[in-house]
């Protein structure tokens, strides 16, 4: 019987379907290099190097940690990126002339890609190197790129955004946080929240309302502020993991210096859009390593016996799901693909991002209720008993505000519904 037919049918039902065999669902599609069509010898010794570096350099940090690996605990997360930062690998694609390594967008994807391959955890700074730091290139001044870049380019000072509000989220034009021009500067107030790692960040760009009487893009500036000025308070959120990587920050009358200003006053929407803009190319590769990563997770388990000799996979329900799922990974992965090489090309940003992260996170939400089935009573051992048991709760219980961060789903189906397929604003 082909693969085919056996994902159409239950296997070891009894109308004699044969019993469950790893055929039953394939082996999981790669993401594969969203840059290898187009792959140069040179690319590939590249990635071949990189590789064998990453392996041999986590797997050291990892061993050397006190108590092993610990890929959530957000202090082993800044040590790894302190690691990368010490050994080059960072402003990837920024001028040598900052400090940079003037990487291609193609060879930076490498990066991404290999460095999720390889297991180690995404950053605590993310928003320093992937946004602040582009940002600064395109539009702050010779003082700022010289005080600022730096600081990034060796993880010495974490950024955070403060961006969203109790009262604007999605709708970011709609925020109501004020700098109001004064002698010298601004003086900022106002209450930002779901500010990831504010409580670690030493500096936070803030878009904030500085004319209140202009419409409501208009009138918005963005600001550089120290989070140790007087008047910065901040306040984890402890989330249903039982961490607190978001904060809500508060502003009570911060003054702002005047050359903290990037751009130019009442322009911060501007400026705020273009800085979205920057990890378009490489912002889901990592994220889709890792969906594939957990759909291979996910096939192990339907393929293991429980405790009374049942296979899952011996479900029809079971393998329609993981099928599903697969053509999510690899559909994803043509995604991530148009978006690298529309990047590449110098493509302005379209809506076809909203598409990909609706897509994403659903899935994504999709495959992890999946392993909650598969796992049963295991998904309530978070104690270290069982790793893996723990780890797919962990990200199970994370993954329900994937909907929700980088424009909630609602958000997204009303872009795509008014700039891809022209229908009228309600």
């Amino acid at each position: 019987m082909s693969e085919v037919q056996s994902a159409r049918n239950p296997a070891g039902d009894p109308a004699g379907n044969p019993a469950c065999n790893p055929a039953c669902i394939p082996a999981c599609i790669p993401i594969g290099n969203p840059a290898c069509d187009s792959a140069t010898p040179d690319d590939a010794a590249f990635r071949l190097s990189l590789r064998a570096w990453l392996a041999s350099a986590y797997a050291r940090f990892a061993r050397d940690w006190p108590g092993g690996a610990a890929p959530r605990d957000l202090d082993f997360r800044r040590a790894w990126e302190d690691t990368l930062c010490a050994n080059g690998w960072s402003g990837l694609g920024w001028p040598k002339a900052h400090g940079g390594q003037a990487l291609p967008l193609s060879r930076q994807a490498v990066f991404h890609e290999e460095h999720a391959r390889a297991g180690a955890p995404l950053g605590v700074n993310l928003i320093g190197h992937g946004i602040l730091a582009p940002t600064l290139l395109h539009f702050g001044t010779d003082a700022q790129k010289a005080r600022f870049l730096p600081g990034i380019l060796s993880n010495r000072e974490v950024w955070c955004q403060g961006y969203s509000e109790p009262g604007a989220g999605s709708d970011l034009a709609s925020v109501r946080t004020r700098a109001e021009p004064v002698d010298g500067g601004y003086r900022l107030n106002g209450h930002k929240i779901w500010t990831s790692f504010a409580d670690r960040a030493q500096w936070c760009f803030v878009l904030a309302r500085t004319d209140p009487q202009a419409p409501k893009h208009k009138g918005l500036s963005f600001l550089l502020v120290d989070m140790r000025s007087p008047g910065v308070r901040v306040e984890p959120i402890r989330q249903i993991t039982g961490e607190a990587e978001f904060c809500e920050v508060f502003f009570e009358n911060v003054f702002v210096p005047q050359d903290l200003l990037l751009g130019e006053q009442n322009q911060g929407w501007k400026v705020a859009m273009a800085a979205a803009s920057f990890e378009r190319g490489t912002y889901f590769i990592p994220r889709l390593v890792r969906f594939a990563q957990e759909l291979g997770t996910v096939r192990q388990l339907a393929l293991r016996p429980d405790a009374y000799g049942h296979v899952p996979a011996s479900s029809a329900s079971v393998r329609h799901k993981w099928a599903r799922l697969a053509a999510d990974s690899h559909v994803l992965a043509l995604k991530s693909q148009r978006a690298l090489a529309g990047a590449m090309r110098g493509d302005p940003p379209g809506p076809e991002g909203s598409s990909t992260k609706i897509h994403w996170s659903e899935a994504h939400q999709r495959l992890l209720e999946l392993s909650m089935q598969l796992l049963g009573e295991s998904a309530c051992l978070t104690d270290g008993a069982d790793e893996q048991a723990a780890t797919l709760t962990h990200a199970y219980l994370w993954s329900r505000a994937e909907t929700i961060l980088a424009g909630t789903s609602e958000i997204q189906r009303n872009i795509i519904a008014e700039q891809m397929l022209g229908l009228p604003k309600l």
